[in-house]
């Protein structure tokens, strides 16, 4: 059913007439002295049969005389505020941030991420480098995901800009293991209060040590712990790219990637 047919559904529920609208609009327009909150009833008439759109003032005109809550009337519009978390990573694609709990559907190797992130990817799939996370006693998943952003080259280039990350959060502890290579050596999800990180990490003291790839030109940033910096869990899985496109279609290599 169009926005405008559900508008008049719950105009007819309360049983209020057009005019009663533009009456009850303007007392709300007079106390909020905004005449933007003022609904007319011939462009009411026209919200209802779906020529015009309403403006967020007279939307919330509306969901005060329709007595509904003014989110239910933004979604008749397809703009759902309880689902913004989900267009961040879009928003701010340059940023690593942690994705919504429920926008990634089952593990990395099922390929099933939306190519909005990563097209070209990548599996990290030896059991040994990826342990298999831990459901606890009360059957909720232990696994998130997050966006490594496109600026964001600690791990570089293991883990490339734009990668998509499987973090296992029951292991959110720093634990001495040994390690034979960079493959095996443990990758953590740190919270900074107000951003995100991703690499390898070590404690000193009281200090955090977010140690970027031998090859990346980024630096070890250090931290103190738990204050600034908090393990959110360790990497267990990822998609990264395994070329950079800019680069190879700037040398030609266009065909590399078609």
């Amino acid at each position: 059913m169009a926005a405008g047919q559900q508008l008049k559904l719950l105009r007819n529920r309360r049983n209020i007439t057009v005019r009663e609208v533009e009456q009850a609009s303007r007392r709300i327009a007079d106390a909020k002295r905004d005449k933007r909150y003022q609904i007319s009833n011939g462009w009411l008439a026209q919200l209802e049969n779906g020529v015009s759109e309403p403006s967020i003032c007279k939307l919330f005109s509306l969901s005060v005389i329709y007595q509904v809550n003014l989110s239910v009337l933004l979604r008749l519009y397809d703009i759902d505020v309880d689902n913004k978390e989900q267009y961040e990573s879009v928003a701010n694609p340059h940023l690593t941030q942690l994705l919504p709990g429920n926008s990634i559907a089952g593990p990395l190797c099922e390929f099933d991420r939306p190519s909005a992130i990563t097209t070209l990817a990548s599996e990290y799939t030896a059991q040994q480098r990826t342990p298999v996370a831990s459901v606890p006693c009360d059957g909720r998943s232990t696994i998130t995901h997050a966006h490594l952003g496109l600026t964001d080259v600690t791990m570089y280039p293991l883990i490339r800009p734009g990668a998509l990350l499987e973090i296992d959060t029951s292991q959110n502890k720093l634990h001495s293991v040994s390690w034979h290579n960079e493959f095996d050596r443990p990758i953590y999800f740190v919270e900074l209060r107000a951003a995100y990180a991703c690499g390898w990490c070590e404690l000193q003291g009281n200090q955090l040590l977010i140690i970027p790839h031998h090859s990346s030109p980024a630096s070890v940033r250090r931290f103190i712990f738990p204050r600034e910096a908090e393990i959110v869990g360790r990497v267990v899985a990822y998609r990264t790219r395994c070329i950079d496109i800019k680069e190879e279609r700037a040398r030609g290599g266009k065909h590399a990637v078609d």
